[in-house]
C-alpha cells in the first residue's frame, strides 16, 4: 500500500504527525532539494548528512512555522542553511552520479554564494524572483544582480569568454529573455542588438547558459536520486532514536567510610595523585568526568547561572583535537522537572569562529535516561554536550542557552525515544564564560591489511585523544558486484583493554589522492594507558550492496499479482497501474533467510524517451540479531534495546511521473540492478603498528 501524500499546504497534518510525516515531504520532494543540496557538496555521505539534519531542523522548528510564506519555501531556507554549513567541508571528489552534469556542477561550484543560491533557486527551485529575494533576504533588484552576474559567471566557467557587448544593456537582459521586460525598453533593446555585433553574441551565449539550467530542470528525471538514499536518510533517524548509553553500574555510598579516610589523609598530609584519584572517586557521580578528573584531564569548574528558577551549573570542560566537551548539571528550583541541552537548538558559542575548528563537527550524545544519577531526583538532570575542537591552545568559550528541552515521562517505556518526542521547552537567558585548554593527542601509524565478504580493508592510523580513541581505516570499492557501504565495530582491544565503538561516531574521510578506496574514521570510548603494544578491532556487521540484475516485463493488462524468484525470494508485483502517474507495488513480507533488505529498482515507462521522474514509498519490519521482529510504527519500540537490528523492506510503492501533464504513463518493465543486505560478523583482527 502507499502512503497517502501529504499536501505541503496542509501544516495541521505534519504537525499532527510528527517527524515520520516531514520525511515522507523530504521524500516526496527530494528529486529537485537533492539537486539543490549537489551543488553545494557533490559528496554522497555528506548529502545523506544534509537530508538527516534538516528533517531534524524542520521538526524542531515546525512550531514557530508561520503562514506568511509557502512551507516549501520555509523548508528550502532551513535546507539552504544547512547546505551552507555543510559546504565549508564539501568534498572535492566528482561523483559519479553527477557525471552527466558534471561541467555544470563544478561551474555552480565556482559561483560565490549569494550568485550560486540566486541561480540555483530560481531556476532548479523554480522559484519566482520574489521568493528568491525573499530567502536571499535582499531586495528583487539586488537578486536580479545576483542573477545577471551568477550566469554571467557561469558563462564564463563553461568557456564562453568574457563579454564584450554595451554594459549599460547587461541590466536588461534577464527580464528580455524572461519576456518580463517593459515594451518601451524591450523595443530599444531589440534595435540596439540589431546594429551591435558584440550585444547580439553576448545575449545569445547568455541565453545559451539559461537554457542550460533551464534544461537542467527539465530534465530533472535524468539526475537520478539512489534507490537506497531516503532509506539511508530513514535508517540514520531510526539509529538516533535507538542508541542509549549502558545502564551505570549503581555505587554504594561510603559517606561515613570516606569521611573517616579523608580525615586520616588529610592527617598525614598524603598529597599524592593517589589522593586525587581517590577524591575524584567518591566525590564525581558522573563515571565518566570521574575519570578524566583523576587523569588530571580536566578540573572543576562549577560555573551557574539562573533563569526564572533554573539553575545551570558548568561543572568541567575538557578539549582536545577531537572536540570539546562540556559537563553540565540543571536543576528546576520550582517544580519537578528535568531539563537537558540540545547543541542544535537554543545553544550557541558566540565566539565560535574566534577559537573553534570550522572542519569538524560536534559528536552526538544520546540523553542519558537511564543512569542513576538522572534517576535519583525528579527536578535534577546531568548530561553533557560536544562541541567542535579548539582551534588555538586555549580560550574561554562564551556559552550563551537561550532554550532547554524537558523531558516528558509519559510512555511506560520513559527511556525510549519516542517517549520525548513530543518536545516542550523552557526558555531564558544563561550565558558562560568557560576557560578550556586544549589537551593533546597522540597518533600512530598502523601497518594491516585485510579483507571481509572479499573486499580488501586497510587499516591506517589510530590516535588516542582524551575523550576518544579513533581508528581510521578504509576499504577498496572498485569490484562493482559488490561494494561495503557501512562497516560497523564492536570493539577496539588496546594492550588487552577493551573499548567500545561509539555507533555516532564514524564519520566520513575526503581523500582525493586515493580515489579506489573510502576513509572512514571509528569512535570508541577513551582510552587511558600506556603507549599501544598490541591492538585488536572485532567486527560487529557489515553493511552491504550486491550487483545482481533482473529485468521483469510488465503488462498492466494482465491481471495482479504476480510473482517472480529473485536472490532465493518469491517476490509479488501485487499492482501495475496506468496513469498520471504510473503505479507500481511490488512486496515481499517472509524476511526469514531473506538475501535482501531493500531493493534496487527501476520502473522504465513504454517511451523510454520521455522525460519522467520516479517516486518511491516503502513499507517496512525492524528485526534484530534473534530475528524478533519489530512494528516501527509502535510508540513504544525501545531501539536501544534491540540487538543490533536490521530494518527489513517488504512494501516499496513506486510513482512514476510524465512530465508533460495530461499523458499517462504505461510502465514497462521492472529493472532491478541489485539490493542492500547487513551481514553479522564476529571476526577479530590483530592490527600492526607501522615501524618507524
Amino acid at each position: 500500500m502507499i502512503p497517502v501524500k501529504i499536501d505541503p499546504t496542509s501544516i495541521t497534518t505534519i504537525k499532527e504527525k510528527g517527524v515520520e510525516s516531514i520525511v515522507d515531504w523530504f521524500d516526496q520532494h527530494k528529486q529537485t532539494f537533492y539537486i539543490l543540496g549537489w551543488s553545494y557538496l557533490s559528496n554522497q555521505q555528506q548529502m545523506e548528512e544534509l537530508f538527516y539534519r534538516s528533517i531534524i531542523k524542520v521538526h524542531k522548528e515546525l512550531p514557530r512555522f508561520k503562514n506568511e510564506t509557502s512551507f516549501e519555501t520555509w523548508v528550502t531556507s532551513i535546507f539552504i542553511h544547512i547546505c551552507r554549513e555543510l559546504s565549508d567541508i564539501r568534498s572535492l571528489q566528482a561523483s559519479e552520479e553527477s557525471e552527466q552534469h558534471k561541467d555544470l556542477f563544478k561551474a555552480l561550484g565556482q559561483l560565490k554564494e549569494n550568485e550560486k543560491e540566486a541561480v540555483v533557486l530560481t531556476y532548479v527551485k523554480g522559484f519566482s524572483q520574489e521568493e528568491t529575494a525573499h530567502l536571499l533576504q535582499v531586495s528583487v533588484e539586488k537578486m536580479k544582480g545576483l542573477l545577471f552576474s551568477g550566469i554571467q559567471s557561469l558563462r564564463k566557467e563553461l568557456g564562453y569568454g568574457p563579454f564584450n557587448g554595451c554594459k549599460e544593456y547587461h541590466k536588461d537582459y534577464i527580464d528580455y529573455l524572461e519576456r518580463t521586460l517593459d515594451r518601451s525598453e524591450k523595443i530599444d533593446l531589440e534595435i540596439h542588438i540589431y546594429h551591435c555585433q558584440d550585444c547580439q553574441e553576448d545575449l545569445a551565449t547568455f541565453q545559451d547558459v539559461m537554457l542550460t539550467m533551464l534544461n537542467l530542470t527539465e530534465r530533472i528525471g535524468d539526475f537520478q536520486v539512489p534507490s537506497d538514499f531516503m532509506e539511508n536518510v530513514k535508517a540514520k533517524l531510526a539509529e538516533k532514536e535507538k542508541h542509549k548509553q549502558l545502564k551505570n553500574k549503581k555505587r554504594k555510598r561510603m559517606g561515613i567510610v570516606f569521611a573517616s579516610i579523608f580525615a586520616l589523609l588529610i592527617g598525614i598530609e598524603f598529597f599524592t595523585g593517589a589522593f586525587t584519584n581517590l577524591y575524584y572517586t567518591y566525590t564525581e557521580e558522573d563515571p565518566q568526568l570521574r575519570a578524566f578528573l583523576q587523569q588530571g584531564l580536566s578540573e572543576r569548574l562549577n560555573l551557574e547561572a539562573e533563569s526564572d528558577g533554573v539553575k545551570i551549573k558548568i561543572k568541567s570542560a575538557i578539549a582536545d583535537d577531537v572536540q570539546t566537551l562540556v559537563f553540565y548539571e540543571i536543576e528546576d528550583t520550582k517544580e519537578d522537572y528535568q531539563y537537558l541541552m540540545n547543541t542544535d537548538d537554543g545553544v550557541s558559542v558566540e565566539n565560535k569562529h574566534e577559537i573553534m575548528s570550522r572542519e569538524a563537527y560536534p559528536r552526538y550524545y544520546p540523553p542519558d535516561l537511564e543512569s542513576d544519577v538522572n534517576n535519583k531526583e525528579k527536578n535534577v538532570y546531568q548530561g553533557k554536550i560536544s562541541l567542535p575542537p579548539l582551534s588555538t591552545d586555549n580560550g574561554k568559550i562564551k556559552l550563551k542557552i537561550t532554550r532547554l528541552q524537558k523531558l516528558i515521562h509519559n510512555s511506560p517505556d520513559r527511556n525510549s525515544f519516542r517517549a520525548n518526542m513530543e518536545m516542550e521547552y523552557e526558555f531564558g537567558k544563561w550565558n558562560f564564560e568557560i576557560p578550556v585548554t586544549k589537551q593533546p593527542s597522540i597518533e600512530y601509524a598502523l601497518d594491516e591489511e585485510t579483507e571481509v565478504e572479499g573486499i580488501p580493508v586497510r587499516f591506517d592510523k589510530l590516535t588516542i585523544a582524551p575523550t576518544a580513541t579513533i581508528l581510521q581505516y578504509a576499504f577498496n570499492n572498485e569490484q562493482p558486484e559488490k561494494r561495503i557501504e557501512a562497516l560497523i565495530f564492536d570493539n577496539l582491544e588496546v594492550n588487552h583493554k577493551k573499548v567500545k565503538a561509539d555507533m555516532y561516531g564514524s564519520s566520513f574521510l575526503d581523500s582525493p589522492q586515493d580515489m579506489n578506496w573510502s576513509t572512514f574514521q571509528a569512535h570508541f570510548d577513551p582510552f587511558f594507558g600506556e603507549k599501544p603494544k598490541e591492538v585488536n578491532v572485532q567486527y560487529g556487521s557489515i553493511y552491504l550492496t550486491v550487483e545482481d540484475q533482473k529485468t521483469i516485463e510488465l503488462d498492466a493488462t494482465r491481471g495482479y499479482p504476480q510473482t517472480f524468484e529473485y536472490g532465493g525470494s518469491t517476490i509479488s508485483i501485487d499492482k501495475v497501474e496506468v496513469g498520471q502517474p504510473a503505479i507500481v507495488v511490488i512486496s515481499n513480507h517472509e524476511i526469514k533467510n531473506r538475501a535482501y533488505q531493500a531493493l534496487d529498482i527501476n520502473i522504465v515507462s513504454e517511451d523510454e524517451n520521455e522525460t519522467s521522474s520516479m517516486e518511491m514509498n516503502s513499507e517496512g519490519v525492524l528485526v534484530d540479531k534473534n530475528g524478533i521482529e519489530y512494528d516501527i510504527n509502535e510508540n513504544h519500540v525501545a531501539y536501544e534495546k534491540l540487538e543490533q537490528p536490521r530494518y527489513f523492506v517488504t512494501v516499496q510503492g513506486l510513482e512514476l511521473h510524465s512530465d508533460n501533464a495530461g499523458e499517462k504513463v504505461i510502465p514497462k518493465r521492472l529493472e532491478i540492478h541489485g539490493y542492500n543486505t547487513t551481514k553479522y560478523l564476529d571476526d577479530v583482527v590483530k592490527i600492526s603498528l607501522a615501524p618507524k
